[in-house]
């Protein structure tokens, strides 16, 4: 009779040696997924740099006893020689090209250039990750385009190149926080999804919180140096991801290129004129009702949470307080966001978050858009400010979430972008709003709490998620489209 222990001894051997390999391999795979959400940091700063590099400066009156200086409430109708800037010229665009008398439209242009080509690229690359790219490759792209139109910025002897090399910028920037997310979130599995997808916007937090740092070392030196401090950085960790990360799993799989490692999924569709369009994905959410309309909710929802998202860092300066210490503070709330974020994905559902933050985030608006000279009343509107814009960023938050359960993995990456395109609609037109915002509020803070509340309504008639397995096919995502309206 043969003795059976070796063969039990080494049966127990190879299930240990497994369970290793697959403690490793899980390991591994969630170290990739925190190295992909990094790229949010980058994402932050360069988001809201010209919050600092195109700030009016302080100026003051030379002769003090001059009643016409002293009562101005801007430098620009002053003779020369009778005012003089607080800090060295060259520490902002305003003050380095002699912007103090150029009109709103003007003064915006840079910020406004970004987001333009944000949107641009967008429209254009974005269903690339879907397609030929993948999302390992666009993020790579975008964060070098990103990258080299910032180190360039420096180099820039007027508004009009510098705007244009901020539409540079902006054409890389715009994938780089949708990429992210959806790379981070299919690699791991799904008890992590919602972690990682709440780390990037963590991670997102810490690049927007450097900013006010950084500006505030660097106040007297030149904004150019901002420039070199954020955009050298994300060059590196650009040819780093390259080298560290693999692509998307579930990407290789819908595009039967990793079908040996992925055989227990279910077979997809794999039709050769479907993979090599770089736009087949953009035609399957115009042609499919179901998809079309759950693309349009989230792009209104989108669009309203992000006139609060972006427009509340370039309206801090209305409210008349230390521009370092408002925006610090924004910056700072967006921690408590993420954490708010992962507690309402784990505890609530995704449509009664975004409602309930929406409202939260427009009534505080609201309290913003009346002007008052009462010290405590005008800490009162920096608290509701700071608020509304953690409100916001929740809302922002879960929605990102919310869209990567929502769409299947073959228009994932392209429903998303273009859930991030009708945000930054909100963020072309945002600075100029802040801008008319300086004489009357109701231009800036009545009008983000209104777009808001509205917007957010739309979120109504989704499906709801939470709990749900992300689909990979167009027919698995139809039957899980039913909701509410």
């Amino acid at each position: 009779m043969v003795d059976p222990s070796p063969l039990l001894t080494q049966n127990s051997n190879l299930e240990n040696k497994t369970v290793v390999s697959t403690g490793r391999s899980s390991s591994l795979k969630l170290l990739q997924s925190i190295i992909v959400a990094l790229a949010w940091i980058f994402d932050g700063q360069q988001t809201f740099i010209t919050v600092f590099t195109d700030a009016k400066p302080n100026w003051k009156c030379l002769d003090l006893a001059d009643p016409i200086c002293k009562s101005a409430s801007s430098p620009c109708h002053l003779k020369p020689g009778s005012w003089a800037w607080l800090s060295p010229a060259d520490t902002s665009i305003v003050s380095e090209w002699s912007l103090e008398c150029a009109d709103a439209v003007l003064l915006s242009l840079p910020a406004s250039a970004f987001f333009a080509g944000c949107i641009v690229s967008g429209l254009s690359l974005s269903t690339l990750a879907d397609s030929v790219l993948g999302r390992k490759m666009l993020l790579f792209l975008s964060c070098l385009i990103m990258s080299l139109a910032g180190c360039m910025t420096v180099l820039s002897p007027n508004i009009w190149v510098y705007s244009a090399l901020k539409f540079v910028c902006g054409l890389g920037r715009a994938s780089v926080g949708t990429a992210s997310l959806v790379l981070s979130m299919e690699i791991v599995d799904q008890r992590w999804r919602d972690r990682i997808g709440v780390l990037g916007f963590a991670f997102y937090m810490v690049g927007f919180m450097t900013l006010p740092i950084m500006a505030y070392v660097g106040r007297n030196l030149s904004w150019r140096l901002l420039y070199l401090c954020t955009n050298v950085p994300s060059f590196c960790y650009a040819i780093f991801l390259y080298y560290t990360v693999p692509e998307s799993p579930r990407w290789l799989m819908v595009h039967n290129q990793n079908k040996a490692c992925y055989s227990e999924l279910h077979e997809l569709n794999n039709s050769s004129d479907e993979k090599n369009n770089f736009y087949s994905s953009m035609k399957i959410l115009c042609t499919g009702r179901w998809i079309l309309w759950m693309l349009l909710a989230v792009m209104a929802t989108s669009l309203g949470i992000s006139f609060v998202y972006y427009g509340m860092p370039f309206t801090v300066g209305n409210l008349e307080t230390n521009i370092f210490i408002s925006v610090g503070l924004n910056a700072l709330s967006e921690l408590p966001a993420s954490l708010l974020a992962l507690f309402l994905t784990v505890t609530m559902n995704r449509r009664s978050s975004i409602l309930t933050l929406t409202t939260i985030s427009g009534l505080s608006s609201f309290a913003c858009a009346f002007n008052t000279t009462i010290g405590v009343a005008r800490k009162m509107q920096l608290a509701a400010e700071v608020i509304s814009y953690c409100g916001a960023c929740t809302a922002f938050n879960v929605l990102m979430i919310y869209c990567v359960e929502l769409f299947p993995t073959t228009i994932r990456n392209t429903a998303i972008a273009l859930v991030r395109e009708a945000g930054l609609l909100a963020g072309v037109v945002a600075p100029v709003l802040a801008a008319k915002g300086q004489n009357d509020r109701f231009w800036s803070y009545g009008f983000f709490g209104l777009v808001v509340v509205l917007c957010g309504l739309s979120c109504r008639c989704l499906p709801e998620t939470k709990g749900r397995e992300l689909s990979d096919q167009i027919e698995e995502g139809e039957n899980n489209s039913i909701g509410n309206c």
